[in-house]
């Protein structure tokens, strides 16, 4: 496996497991009846709950991104350090930010998302550059 799909299917994995923690919370903020239901006045979640949420959000958001540029290089044949470096890039930088986002740790979760971003172009110039 190259290794943008490697990097592909470790982000994708990370983003599919991201809501766990909140529902869980939710879980625990709730009780277990409401939180497969619809309350009609749910209790608030922890303020870190909220966070993850939108963490989680972003990170679906910019999966799409990712995933479409690194299945665009695979079908053009292009793989060389650049987008190699780039996905292995992304992927840390997916997971510092949720965690800065937990934690409320403004200028790292905005320099994570900056970094992820980075290597987005990255890829798409090795893309146009072809």
């Amino acid at each position: 496996m190259k290794t943008e799909l490697l990097y592909l299917t470790l982000v994708t994995a990370l983003t599919g497991l991201l809501w766990v923690p909140y529902v869980l919370e939710r879980m625990v903020t709730w009780g277990l009846m409401p939180t497969v239901g619809y309350p009609a006045n749910p209790p608030e979640q922890s303020a870190w709950a909220r966070r993850l949420m939108k963490a989680h959000a972003n990170a679906v958001e910019n999966l799409v991104v990712f995933a479409a540029l690194v299945l665009v290089a695979q079908d053009l044949n292009v793989s060389n350090g650049a987008t190699a470096t780039a996905a292995i890039v992304y992927f840390w930088a997916r997971v510092v930010h949720p965690i800065a986002y937990v934690f409320a740790i403004p200028w790292l979760r905005t320099l994570a998302f900056a970094v992820g971003f980075i290597a987005q172009v990255t890829i798409a110039v090795q893309i146009f550059g072809h």
